[in-house]
């Protein structure tokens, strides 16, 4: 093991330019939060919070009528593909149903980060 030593000073301006790369990054992922339309949701919350069930879900992507993304068997949906569904009629629910499923969405995001801050 090799041992590196350094002034007092040049540590802390060492610490202090990491904490600010911290903090940039952190912000970035606040403003990314903003924009919900390019967050992804996976098929249970969709089910959930849409009120529709897996079978539907699955009819829809079958007939092309909804774009996902499959990750290690697991499908993703845009929220701007669920907000395209319900203008297109292609699911009958009011706008309250996608409200619910955006706040959920958020609440497990920062869950997520705040359990991994916390590591």
């Amino acid at each position: 093991m090799e041992v590196i030593t350094i002034e007092s000073q040049a540590f802390k301006d060492l610490i202090s330019k990491v904490d600010t790369i911290f903090d940039y990054v952190i912000s970035q992922q606040n403003t990314n939060d903003d924009n919900d339309d390019d967050s992804w949701v996976d098929s249970y919350e969709v089910c959930t919070f849409l009120k529709i069930s897996d079978r539907t879900l699955q009819r829809l992507r079958s007939e092309n009528k909804i774009n996902y993304s499959r990750i290690r068997g697991k499908n993703y949906y845009k929220i701007s593909e669920i907000k395209r569904m319900l203008q297109e009629n292609l699911i009958r629910r009011s706008e309250e149903c996608l409200q619910d499923l955006i706040q959920n969405h958020q609440k497990n995001v920062r869950q997520k980060q705040s359990a991994q801050l916390h590591q």
